[in-house]
């Protein structure tokens, strides 16, 4: 992955982000046991943890890192941190820079324990320990940045991304339109981790890019989401972490429910947890059915729930391997043919567009009474094709799908 190759190996390197670096290095000069610790937030993909690990390369230091999201207890932070941050390196010839991602994963009562370890760590190393997170201002957080400096990364530059991606494709032999590099840079809002991979996925068999090229991206954006949301359920070991995955997925709460059906077989490998998730999936599945024939809307957040901090929580731990997700054979239908799907979406489009509103909000919220209201009612399901410039089997075919 370009991520990884193109990896800042120095400070120097790190695109943009010179006051933090600044800031960084005298807190790390200053640093002695019992100072406080540096704690680096900002939004994603803005650098903080690759530069701690040029920090480390360029001091020589061994970094000792880990996720607080995947070491939650304070059992486990101890296990992974306790020693490594109290006693010195093997051969005693290199110190540490202790590194703690992603703090703001903690949740607030379940892994109270985990902020105590933290808080502990702080105290007790005898090595300088940086901390990472998206927002530091939660309220769980209070105990751990009363003991940290904190220092802003802010989002990178459009002109500084794009200056990187444009590196990246002379290193890579790629030409890139400009304007498509400046395109990449503004649709990721300073994540420039974002913008490489995009790079990367429009550069894949190509030696040349184009604005045009980015309609791709638009187009893969979809599953990708929902491919980053399945991770999030299955691989998450708090019940939130796995509810505020889903959240942005453009995508119906029904389609997102039989993805996840589609691969609980392909993440989960103990009998337990496979009988545990489609116990919670069948609960889900009871709350389903009344949305769709109660229209009872109420129902879809107890839905939600089970569908996917349910099945997030019943796995004993999380399985580290790579899944390949599929795509669900129950949405097979939805792919018959190209001409139905645009007519699909263009019925969609003007809906929502009388509507003002997203085609998303159209399907979740108006189309179900809608289309109800059209079978009580030939006069209205009339009017409503008028208004849609729709046939009596475009109406069906609606039905067919959300009905």
């Amino acid at each position: 992955m370009w991520t990884v190759k193109y990896k800042p190996r120095s400070l120097k390197e790190v695109a943009d982000q010179t006051e933090a670096k600044t800031r960084l290095l005298k807190w790390f000069e200053a640093w002695k046991p019992g100072s406080k610790a540096a704690l680096l937030y900002g939004p994603p993909g803005n650098g903080k943890t690759c530069t701690v690990e040029a920090l480390a390369r360029e001091k020589g230091l061994d970094l000792l890192e880990t996720n607080a999201s995947d070491v939650r207890s304070e059992e486990r932070i101890e296990h992974f941190l306790g020693r490594g941050v109290r006693e010195t390196s093997l051969l005693g010839t290199r110190g540490k820079l202790i590194l703690i991602d992603e703090i703001d994963g903690l949740q607030a009562q379940s892994d109270r324990g985990g902020v105590r370890a933290i808080v502990k760590i702080i105290r007790e190393s005898v090595f300088p320990v940086v901390l990472t997170a998206n927002d530091p201002w939660d309220r769980k957080l209070y105990e751990i940045r009363s003991l940290c400096e904190l220092i802003e990364f802010k989002k990178v530059p459009v002109r500084d991304a794009v200056k990187r991606l444009a590196e990246i494709c002379q290193r890579e032999g790629v030409k890139a339109d400009p304007q498509a590099l400046k395109a990449i840079a503004e649709r990721n809002q300073g994540d420039l981790r974002g913008a490489i991979l995009d790079l990367e996925t429009l550069a894949r068999g190509r030696k040349q890019i184009t604005l045009r090229d980015l309609e791709i991206l638009g187009k893969r954006e979809r599953e990708a989401d929902i491919f980053e949301a399945l991770r999030g359920v299955f691989k998450s070991r708090s019940a939130l972490s796995a509810k505020l995955s889903v959240i942005n997925v453009d995508m119906d709460p029904d389609e997102v429910f039989w993805w996840i059906e589609q691969n609980i077989v392909n993440e989960y490998e103990r009998l337990e947890d496979l009988a545990e998730a489609y116990e919670a999936l069948a609960k889900a599945d009871l709350f389903r059915s009344r949305v769709i024939r109660r229209q009872n809307w109420r129902m879809q957040a107890y839905m939600m729930d089970l569908m996917t901090a349910g099945v997030s929580q019943a796995k004993r731990e999380p399985y580290r391997k790579f899944t390949r997700y599929q795509r669900p054979e129950r949405l097979s239908f939805f792919s018959k043919t190209m001409a139905e799907r645009e007519r699909l979406n263009s019925l969609l489009g003007r809906l929502a567009s009388r509507l003002h509103c997203s085609t998303r909000k159209v399907k979740t919220e108006f189309l179900p009474y809608l289309l109800y209201l059209a079978q009580q009612d030939e006069r209205f399901a009339r009017r409503l094709a008028s208004a849609l410039e729709a046939s009596k089997e475009d109406l069906k075919m609606l039905a067919s799908f959300y009905g």
